[in-house]
């Protein structure tokens, strides 16, 4: 069945001190996440288990990242989670740390509805 790309929202985290990958990248996550509210599914009486969300992760480091670990922060659909090189390590040589910045892009497919629907 062919899907459609109904949602992609964006996000960057960080983790300042910690140089914690999966932390930025969960954070990048939620930020993403806090830029949706989607009526959607309730107005078309759409299950959530209809949706597959597709999650890419862009850090420095992407074997660093936990994508179990991000894939459970999501609250509905079928998850899916990459990492790949991005994002930004911000070094102090000074203090000897890095800081890791996260971005993260989130796509969400549902089945075609073309046909399903019709506008009154």
């Amino acid at each position: 069945m062919s899907e459609q790309r109904i949602i992609l929202e964006m996000g960057t985290g960080n983790d300042l001190y910690g140089q914690d990958y999966t932390k930025a990248a969960r954070r990048a996550v939620q930020d993403a996440l806090h830029h949706s509210s989607i009526a959607l599914f309730s107005k078309l009486g759409i299950d959530h288990s209809e949706m597959r969300v597709c999650v890419t992760i862009g850090v420095q480091q992407p074997e660093a990242i936990d994508c179990d670990r991000v894939a459970a922060d999501l609250p509905r659909g079928r998850a899916e989670v990459r990492a790949v090189k991005g994002g930004l390590d911000v070094t102090d040589d000074e203090a000897g740390t890095r800081h890791v910045i996260a971005t993260a892009a989130i796509e969400a497919f549902l089945p075609d509805q073309t046909g399903k629907y019709v506008q009154s």
